[in-house]
This record gives structure tokens, C-alpha cells and sequence, in this order.
């Protein structure tokens, strides 16, 4: 298999998967929209898994679903019972239609708006946090008690959420600090061995 990813994007969660599973792979880094990324996925954006049968899987949430079902030996399927692949379904709904969306305005302004002075883009990305707050706080209140996304055991929630988590680290005023229990959570994952060769394989660590 092939992963094409940029470094610290929402691919990064495809990354940590690979790493948990521990089956060979390879990961190439590119720019979103480049000709070489647009060969493999026509909507120029990562994820892209080569999966080395003569075809390509694009989507996250598909990629990570997939890889999940192909290597049930790494459990991180989540569950096998209708609930539990229900609540698997429900957060990756949550991640892929709420919040990481809700980062679009904060890193890319100008597309939500035609406006071009100063004042309107950070008015913009004021939004965008508005909205990560608010998704931050959905995500806060699960995770308390927790020590994982769901179960007692890791899943690809709990790799699909560490790039956005990170993002919100770096983009919200004052980072993580109204979010303590999501901030346990991270770093947890942070001193996972397969996290930190994921995020040094893509120079970001």
C-alpha cells in the first residue's frame, strides 16, 4: 500500500493507522492539488491510499474503515456489534461533516467571503473558531472519564481525531485549556510509539 498525505493534514490519521496496524507501506508526501496528487485523486486532496490492488481510495473516513476491516487482528474496528460499528459510524459522521469543516474558515478565509480587506477575513476565521469551539465542546463532554473515543481499547476515532485536535492546539486561543479532558486524551496519544513515528516520518513531530 501507498499513502499519499501532506504533513500534519487530515491524512496524518491514515498515517497513525498504518503505523498501529504494522503491515509494509509506503507514504509520499505532496501538495494538495498537485499535478502528481491529482494523477491518483482527481479531486486533488489527501488522503489517497494506493492500496496495491489496482485501485485507489480516497476519504478518510473510507480509508480508515477500510484499513480497519482488512486488518481485524489490529482491533481497531471498534466493536463488532450493530451499536458499536454505530457509534464508530456516528463519530467518523462527525469528524468528516462537523468539525474538521469547521476548520475551513479558519485556514482558508477567503473562501467564505468576497471580501479581501483585513478586517473581514479575521472576521471570518473568528467564525471558524466559533464553530471549532463549539464542535471542541461536543467532543469534551464524551471524552470525559474516557480513555479512548469508544471502548476500552484504541479505534481509528481516536487516530481521526488527533490531527484536528492538534490543529485546534495550534489555532484556539489558548489552546486546549478550556478542553481537559480532550487535552488528556491527545497527549496520551502524543506518547503512543506509533503516533510519534507517524508524526516524525512526516517532519512534524
Amino acid at each position: 500500500m501507498k499513502l499519499y498525505y501532506a504533513p500534519g493534514a487530515c491524512s496524518l490519521a491514515v498515517h497513525i493507522v498504518l503505523e498501529w496496524i504494522g503491515a509494509p507501506y509506503e507514504a509520499q508526501a505532496v501538495k494538495p492539488r498537485s499535478p502528481e496528487l491529482l494523477k491518483v485523486n482527481p479531486s486533488g486532496a489527501v488522503p489517497a491510499l494506493d492500496t496495491g490492488e489496482g485501485w485507489i481510495l480516497t476519504q478518510a473516513a473510507a480509508i480508515l474503515r477500510y484499513l480497519a476491516r482488512l486488518h481485524p487482528q489490529a482491533r481497531l474496528a471498534g466493536g463488532e456489534s450493530p451499536r458499536e460499528q454505530a457509534e464508530i459510524d456516528r463519530w467518523l459522521s462527525f469528524f468528516t461533516g462537523d468539525l474538521h469543516p469547521a476548520f475551513f474558515p479558519v485556514f482558508v478565509a477567503q473562501r467564505y467571503t468576497t471580501a479581501t480587506d483585513d478586517a473581514s477575513l479575521k472576521a471570518v476565521r473568528e467564525a471558524g473558531l466559533a464553530l471549532v469551539r463549539t464542535r471542541f465542546a461536543i467532543m469534551e463532554t464524551h471524552l470525559q472519564g474516557r480513555t479512548y473515543f469508544v471502548g476500552d481499547a484504541r479505534s481509528i476515532l481516536d487516530a481521526y481525531a488527533f490531527p484536528m485536535v492538534r490543529w485546534g492546539q495550534a489555532t484556539l486561543p489558548g489552546g486546549l485549556t478550556h478542553f481537559p479532558a480532550i487535552r488528556a486524551h491527545h497527549e496520551a496519544l502524543a506518547r503512543e510509539e506509533g503516533v510519534r513515528r507517524a508524526l516524525a516520518a512526516e517532519g512534524i513531530g
